[in-house]
């Protein structure tokens, strides 16, 4: 068979060129992940790392970004599920002929300094029947951007770039034209063959793959998530839903640092056609430290403690004296999974970007913005695992208390805000309730353990923030706190007030900003971040309802006493995820999933919501 009779599934099928985003299930080794669509083609892994250059990136550029397509080579229906409490996704194809899976994973290596060794397993089964197989092998290194050559031996390829070296071990003789591979196959019941990519490292010789070492991988594989997911303490209605968030969380922490990375992805757009595509492959402070809190909720505290590893050994804090200027933070949004600081960012114009949604992105310059509300989330994380973890460090408590001390003096600074706006800075009001949080969680803290604090000052700025939110961030003409001070613009952001227990989720004031969101922000469950007409953000079009935002909606009902109001936002929400329960950062109009996919935030929202209600249902 030729390359081009192979061109892509979908082409082949004379649909389109581009999966719905939401049509993939992830699977990752913590160190990277891939993206494997319902028809079988893995069309986004970046090998190695998260933040590492694509080999396959076919989901931003179908015809040059690279591709790994594995399928029935006859009309099937597809179906696509994970292998119970595992991130092992089975894909099944079902035809006339007889009926077939492909089961793809990632083994996990314990050792988390070997940076050479990775591998991706994709083991195809012939359940029923006789089914013929074709497979397509293309990478593209670097985007797409540095060539290299292919050359079979014996049942091995080899991609070899100027940048890196690739193998794939097959039980079935392959073809090449000197860039991809290709094949077809069949397999009758109860046959199977296996393919295995593997990095080579240098120094590290050729790796085979025979059938016995493959299913010796995948039950390691699938006994490793089990044991993972069997730590959860979570009993509640939506079990299945919860693990599967759990799960997904676990995928994007990078074991060597113990970063958590906010989405496996870049450039996935928020709106077809837009500009607003963006690199999520760092570790976001807010994300992460929101992240701590979800897995501490559900007994996870190994992966707490690795994220302040990473902080504590990766992440050099700025001066917190005042030196470096008074907007000058200690602490960056975002990080490099290894704790690096520059994250340039460039835009990919040979790529056409996702269903022509370009400009793709590579790096990110939202990370030299400053976003006041990182701190309050960070040391409420921190302050949740010295309660539910492992009590804090005498050495984090001196770090805890120089970035306080920073806070108490520039609180009242404007930044970007949360949502990272392009706009320029303004007086954000959940910037500011993050930094009453801050200072408040510190001195919890500090009373509980006896430890030194600065009380007066701490307790003065504390006090200085509540009253300043209750008095400039509050619109009469609204009846609702609002986006910024002295504005009467709505923003989901004050969602977390009562979640962050600034103000008692039954407090008149916050009831009637409930009820003014739900009039503006609300559809049908579903809840916008703001409009971005009456406040504008820097970037052209719109976007659509964000599901971070959609989960806190659930919550502060939950928290407000409208405990049914709730349940069925939840379960609307619920239809609104993937065939195998992931969630994108956005939802559009038509229900579709937009924006980086997985995404962090909605995951570990979805988990808060879910533990809060149960607790509220009884």
């Amino acid at each position: 068979m030729t390359a081009e009779a192979l061109a892509s599934p979908s082409a082949a099928a004379g649909g389109d060129r581009y999966l719905p985003i939401a049509a993939h299930g992830l699977i990752g080794d913590l160190r990277s992940a891939a993206l494997v669509g319902t028809n079988g083609t893995i069309d986004w892994y970046c090998c190695g790392r998260f933040d590492a250059p694509s080999i396959f990136a076919s989901i931003l550029d179908a015809d040059r970004g690279g591709s790994f397509e594995l399928a029935a080579d006859v009309p099937a229906m597809t179906k696509q599920f994970y292998f119970p409490d595992t991130n092992v996704l089975i894909t099944r194809f079902f035809a006339e002929e007889g009926m077939g899976e492909v089961q793809d994973f990632m083994p996990v290596i314990d050792d988390s300094d070997d940076e050479g060794r990775h591998r991706l397993i994709r083991r195809v089964v012939c359940v029923r029947g006789m089914l013929p197989f074709r497979v397509r092998v293309a990478p593209r290194f670097v985007y797409g951007t540095v060539p290299h050559t292919t050359h079979i031996h014996g049942v091995q390829a080899i991609f070899e770039s100027a940048v890196q070296t690739l193998s794939l071990t097959s039980g079935v003789q392959m073809e090449t034209d000197g860039t991809d591979v290709w094949a077809q196959f069949k397999l009758a019941e109860g046959e199977t063959a296996v393919f295995a990519l593997d990095q080579i490292a240098e120094g590290v010789e050729l790796r085979g793959c025979p059938l016995t070492e493959a299913e010796d991988q995948f039950e390691a594989t699938v006994r490793y998530w089990r044991r993972w997911l069997a730590k959860s303490r979570y009993r509640g209605r939506w079990r299945e839903m919860v693990h599967r968030s759990a799960l997904t969380l676990k995928l994007l922490t990078y074991a060597p640092t113990g970063a958590i990375v906010a989405a496996p992805t870049t450039s996935l757009p928020e709106r077809i056609g837009g500009e607003r595509n963006w690199d999520y492959r760092y570790v976001w402070i807010r994300d992460a430290a929101f992240c701590v809190y979800a897995l501490l909720r559900l007994g996870f505290t190994d992966e707490a403690e690795a994220f302040m590893g990473f902080l504590s050994e990766r992440v050099a804090l700025g001066p917190c004296d005042g030196t470096a200027g008074p907007c000058d933070g200690p602490l960056q949004i975002m990080y490099g999974i290894d704790g690096r600081t520059e994250l340039p960012e460039h835009e990919l114009p040979h790529l056409e970007g996702y269903r022509g949604s370009a400009p793709v992105r590579i790096g990110n310059s939202a990370v030299g913005q400053l976003q006041l509300d990182i701190y309050g989330e960070l040391i409420d994380s921190l302050y949740l695992y010295d309660k539910w973890g492992a009590p804090i460090s005498s050495a984090h408590w001196d770090t805890v208390c120089g970035i306080v001390d920073w806070v108490v003096k520039n609180w009242d600074q404007p930044d970007e805000g949360i949502w990272e706006t392009r706009g320029g800075r303004k007086n954000f009001l959940y910037s500011r309730v993050m930094c009453w949080v801050a200072i408040e969680r510190a001195i919890r803290i500090a009373n509980h353990r006896g430890l030194p604090a600065n009380h007066v000052r701490w307790c003065g700025a504390r006090d200085a923030i509540y009253r300043r939110i209750m008095s400039e961030g509050w619109s009469e003409k609204r009846g609702a706190f609002t986006q910024s001070e002295g504005e009467d613009v709505l923003d989901a952001s004050v969602l977390m007030m009562p979640l962050a227990k600034f103000i008692s989720p039954t407090d008149p004031k916050w009831l009637s900003t409930l009820d003014a969101l739900g009039k503006d922000l609300v559809s049908d469950s579903l809840v916008y971040r703001y409009d971005p007409m009456a406040s504008p953000d820097g970037l052209r079009g719109e976007e659509g309802t964000f599901s971070i935002c959609s989960f806190w909606y659930v919550e502060a009902l939950t928290r407000a006493g409208r405990a049914d109001d709730a349940r069925l936002a939840f379960e609307k929400m619920l239809t609104y995820a993937n065939h195998v329960g992931l969630y994108a950062e956005e939802i559009d109009r038509t229900g579709e999933q937009r924006g980086n996919f997985p995404q962090a935030f909605t995951h570990l929202a979805l988990i808060s919501a879910a533990f809060n209600l149960d607790k509220a249902l009884g």
